[in-house]
């Protein structure tokens, strides 16, 4: 597995892009939104680090917790599977628990996540690995 992107949690889209950008971070223009989850969500990128800015558009997003208990903070690491059914399946086997089934990411072209938390450790992401062709 390697490290795909880490998630930020921000109140302001457009307002936490700008000084991403600052930062010398560029990417994406416009926000995906993403109707599962009730997020905008944009990707920018710097000396190969990629983060992925998470904005709820909506009260009962599935984010909106988290952002009233974290603020603008990151709060996940992702990481892009070998294989995605053994790589979530050997997490489990160590102590990882999944928060849900997988499911699509329209903000990364419909491959599938899913989250799992872990005691000791706080929250990952698993990333379906990009089909080649």
């Amino acid at each position: 597995m390697k490290i795909h992107h880490i998630g930020y949690l921000v109140k302001k889209l457009p307002q936490a892009a700008q000084a991403f950008r600052a930062l010398g971070f560029f990417g994406q223009e416009d926000a995906v939104r993403d109707e599962e989850r009730k997020a905008d969500i944009l990707f920018l990128e710097k000396d190969g680090y990629r983060v992925e800015l998470i904005s709820p558009y909506s009260g009962d997003s599935i984010v909106a917790g988290l952002l009233k208990t974290y603020r603008n903070a990151p709060y996940h690491i992702c990481y892009e599977a070998d294989d995605f059914e053994a790589d979530m399946q050997r997490l489990e086997q160590t102590g990882y628990v999944r928060m849900g089934d997988p499911q699509a990411a329209p903000a990364i072209g419909g491959r599938r996540v899913v989250f799992l938390m872990h005691a000791a450790m706080g929250m990952i992401e698993l990333l379906e690995r990009e089909q080649n062709g």
